[in-house]
C-alpha cells in the first residue's frame, strides 16, 4: 500500500510539473530566469509532496526532518546563486561592457538617407493599418464569420515597398474546431505608401500560428523544436515569394548569467508546414527585416549613451549622458527596415541633440548630430496648424527633404483615418507645412524653406536647345488645373511639354504643321521655352485682361 502511495505521489508530482511546463514553456537554459523559477516550482512541489507523505503534525517537525532540510537548503542555495548572478550581470558593476554592446558610428544625414519618392514613404501608422485591415476583413463575407485579423501587423520591406503584414486568426474556440484541419487560409498585406489593402489567400492554410492550440501553437512548436533556446519576440513576415514565416530571434547573454542581451541566432518557421531552420544572426537571409526588436535597440543605445563614464556618472553628475526620446518609427533603406528615434540629453532640455538609425536585421547603428525639436514638439506644431479640426498627429517619420532633416507627420481624425499631412523642419520647427496630399505638403514645405532663407533657389544650369520639324503627334492634358499640350515632331522620339498659360498659340497647332521650339531637357519630357508656328514666335504671355481694348484682343488672337 505504501509503495502504491509513493508511486501515486510521484506520478502526481510529474503531472503537475508537466502541466506547468506545457503551459508556461520555459527554456531549459541556465541564462533563463524562467528556468530558475521552474526549478523552484519543482522543489516546492517536492517539498509539499514529501511533507504530505510524512504526514507531519506541525511545522516544527517539518523543519527537523532531514529530507525537508535538504530541500530547503537547496532552495536557499539556488536563491543565493540567482541573486548573485543577477547582481554580477547588472550594469552597476559592468558599465563598460554594457556601453560596448552596441557599436555606433557617426553618419552624415544627407549621404546616408536619400530622398524617397512618394510611393516609398509609409504614410500610415500601425493603428491606421489595423483599421484598414479590419475593414478589409469585414468585406470578405466568406471568411469574416470564421476568422478575424491578428493584431501583429509587422512592418517589413516587400519587393522594395513598405508594407505591414498580419495573419488571420480563428474567431473563437468553436471556429478553431471547425477550421483547424485546413488551417488559416490567408493573411493581410497593407502597402503603407499607397494604402492598398490586400487579403492574400494561400493555396494551403497556415497550420502554425498564435491562435492554434496544443502542439500547433507556434510558441509551443518552437519550444519543442529547440528546448534550450531563449526566444525574443516573434514577428510575422513573408519572403520574396509571399510565403508566410515566423521569425524567432534567439537571445544571447553576453554579461554574466542574465545580462547584456543581444541576438545570437534567428529561427525561421514556415507558418504552413512548421518546418524550421536556424541561422546565425550574421547569416540570416536578407529578406528578414526584424531580428532585433525596436525596444531592444533602444535599450542598447541607452546603455551606449548613458554609461560612457561609468554607472555612478549616469546616476549623479550625468556628464555627456544621452538617451533616446519616447517613441520610435521605421525607415525603409536599402531593402532593410531601420528603426528611428531621437536622442536627447538626460537633463531633458526639450530639444534633441541628434537622432539614431538602427538596422533591425544586423543591429548596425548610426548616430547623427542634428540639433532640433523633439518629436513631441514637432507633433504639437503640426497639430497647432489644424487645431480647429482637432486632428491628432502620429509619431513622426524622419525624411530627407531637399537635404533638410524633416519630420513627416500624418494627421488623423477621430475615426483614426489620415486626413492631412505635415512636414516640420527638425532644426527650425516653427517651419510647418500642411497639405491634403504628400506632394502638396512637400510643395508648401519647399516654399517655406525658400521664404525663410533656409534654402536658396537652385539655378537652372540646363542648356537651351532648339528643334524644328513637322508635328507628328499632339495630345492635351490637364496637370494641377493647367492645360498642357504634348508635341512630338517627325524624326524625334522626344516629347515636348507646352503650357497653354505660357504659349497660348499652341491651341492652333495641328498635325503636319511645322514648328520651331527652344527647350530644356527634363527626365520624361522637354520643357518648351519658346514656340514658333510657321515662323511666328509666341513668347510667354498671359491671357488678355477684361479691360483691354478690342484692338489689343484682335492683335493677340490674330
Amino acid at each position: 500500500m505504501k509503495s502504491k502511495i509513493k508511486i501515486l505521489a510521484v506520478l502526481m508530482a510529474v503531472i503537475i510539473v508537466g502541466i506547468y511546463y506545457y503551459i508556461s514553456l520555459p527554456a531549459i537554459n541556465i541564462h533563463s530566469s524562467e528556468t530558475w523559477f521552474f526549478i523552484f516550482i519543482i522543489l516546492i512541489v517536492a517539498a509539499v509532496m514529501y511533507m504530505g507523505r510524512k504526514r507531519m503534525q506541525s511545522l516544527r517537525e517539518a523543519k527537523e526532518n532531514k529530507g525537508i532540510r535538504v530541500i530547503v537548503t537547496v532552495i536557499l542555495v539556488l536563491g543565493i546563486i540567482y541573486l548573485a548572478g543577477t547582481l554580477l550581470s547588472s550594469p552597476i558593476i559592468n558599465a563598460k561592457k554594457y556601453q560596448q554592446l552596441m557599436e555606433v558610428e557617426e553618419g552624415e544625414f544627407t549621404e546616408d538617407v536619400e530622398e524617397l519618392s512618394f510611393d516609398k514613404i509609409p504614410l500610415l501608422d500601425r493603428d491606421t493599418a489595423m483599421i484598414l485591415g479590419d475593414r478589409k476583413m469585414g468585406s470578405m463575407v466568406d471568411m469574416v464569420s470564421q476568422f478575424e485579423v491578428d493584431d501583429i501587423y509587422t512592418q517589413i520591406n516587400y519587393k522594395d515597398n513598405p508594407v505591414r503584414v498580419s495573419p488571420l486568426r480563428y474567431a473563437s474556440l468553436i471556429k478553431w474546431f471547425t477550421n483547424q484541419s485546413k488551417g488559416i487560409p490567408a493573411y493581410i498585406r497593407i502597402n503603407m505608401a499607397t494604402q492598398t489593402t490586400e487579403l492574400v489567400k494561400l493555396e494551403e492554410g497556415m497550420k502554425y500560428t498564435t491562435s492554434e492550440y496544443f502542439n500547433r501553437n507556434i510558441y509551443r512548436h518552437l519550444r519543442f523544436k529547440h528546448p534550450t533556446y531563449i526566444y525574443g519576440g516573434l514577428s510575422f513576415e513573408i519572403d520574396d515569394n509571399g510565403v508566410p514565416y515566423w521569425v524567432a530571434p534567439v537571445k544571447k547573454f553576453n554579461i554574466g548569467l542574465f545580462g547584456g542581451e543581444t541576438v545570437g541566432k534567428v529561427v525561421l518557421c514556415n507558418a504552413i508546414t512548421g518546418e524550421t531552420k536556424t541561422y546565425k544572426i550574421e547569416n540570416a537571409p536578407s529578406w528578414i527585416d526584424r531580428a532585433y526588436a525596436a525596444d531592444l535597440l533602444v535599450e542598447l543605445f541607452d546603455y551606449y549613451g548613458t554609461l560612457k563614464h561609468g554607472f555612478i556618472n549616469s546616476v549623479l553628475s550625468q556628464k555627456d549622458c544621452l538617451e533616446t526620446t519616447d517613441g520610435y518609427n521605421y525607415l525603409a533603406l536599402d531593402d532593410d527596415v531601420w528603426m528611428y528615434t531621437g536622442v536627447t540629453s538626460v537633463n531633458g532640455d526639450q530639444s534633441n541633440v541628434g537622432f539614431m538609425l538602427s538596422n533591425q536585421r544586423t543591429m548596425e547603428t548610426k548616430y547623427y548630430k542634428v540639433e532640433g525639436a523633439t518629436e513631441a514638439s514637432a507633433m504639437s506644431s503640426a497639430e497647432g496648424q489644424v487645431q480647429n479640426l482637432k486632428y491628432v498627429a502620429t509619431f513622426p517619420l524622419l525624411l530627407n527633404i531637399s537635404d533638410e532633416p524633416t519630420y513627416f507627420v500624418a494627421l488623423k481624425d477621430d475615426a483614426g483615418l489620415v486626413k492631412k499631412y505635415a512636414m516640420v523642419n527638425v532644426q527650425k520647427y516653427q517651419i510647418v507645412a500642411i497639405g491634403d496630399s504628400v506632394s502638396q505638403c512637400e510643395e508648401n514645405y519647399l516654399e517655406l524653406l525658400l521664404s525663410n532663407g533656409v534654402k536658396e533657389a537652385e539655378k537652372d544650369t540646363r542648356e537651351i536647345k532648339s528643334v524644328t520639324g513637322k508635328i507628328a503627334k499632339i495630345a492635351q492634358a490637364v496637370i494641377e488645373g493647367t492645360s498642357h499640350y504634348y508635341i512630338m515632331v517627325e524624326g524625334s522620339d522626344d516629347i515636348f511639354d507646352v503650357s497653354v498659360v505660357d504659349y497660348i498659340d499652341v491651341v492652333r497647332c495641328e498635325v503636319g504643321q511645322e514648328v520651331t521650339m527652344e527647350y530644356k531637357e527634363n527626365e520624361n519630357t522637354n520643357a518648351v521655352m519658346s514656340l514658333s508656328i510657321n515662323g511666328k514666335i509666341d513668347a510667354p504671355s498671359k491671357a488678355p485682361a477684361e479691360n483691354d481694348s478690342q484692338n489689343e484682343k484682335d492683335e493677340t488672337w490674330n
